[in-house]
């Protein structure tokens, strides 16, 4: 389940990658414009930073922006520095793999394989999906949804 952390984090993202090119938002805006506290948001944000998300400047003039295009940002990759692994449970990791205790074999277990499937799935999505494309889904459904009221 995405965390508040994570939650958060993708709507800031998302904020972000829709200003112009280069513009620096303030934390203030945009924890006002996403309905974030802002507290939460000051540690978000200096997480998105360390793993080269945003920059920041400091000063007056200062704020976040983003530090590389929306384009070449995966919505995984946002999550698993905010929340950590996709996988439902340990065993079904693949960047923090942790062996059961109570599994005497790992290859027949039903419940293991079932969230190796459900981690594959999440994955596939998250893992092909970029920034931008997030920023851009309330213009798609509004696309799509009119060339169905068209036909």
């Amino acid at each position: 389940m995405l965390t508040r952390k994570g939650k958060y984090g993708l709507k800031a993202l998302v904020h972000l990658a829709g200003l112009p090119e280069g513009q620096l938002a303030f934390v203030t805006d945009i924890a006002n414009a996403n309905n974030i506290p802002k507290k939460f948001l000051d540690g978000i944000l200096g997480d998105l930073r360390k793993a080269g998300f945003v920059r920041s400047k400091t000063g007056k003039d200062g704020g976040y922006m983003l530090a590389r295009a929306p384009e070449d940002i995966r919505v995984g990759h946002i999550i698993r520095v905010l929340d950590g692994p996709l996988a439902p449970i340990a065993c079904a990791s693949r960047t923090a793999y942790q062996r059961c205790d109570d599994c005497p074999n790992e290859k027949k277990c039903t419940v293991r394989l079932m969230m190796l499937e459900v981690r594959n799935a999440i994955a596939t999505i998250l893992d092909h999906r970029t920034l931008a494309e997030m920023r851009d889904l309330p213009r798609t459904e509004r696309a799509l949804k009119a060339a169905a009221a068209g036909r």
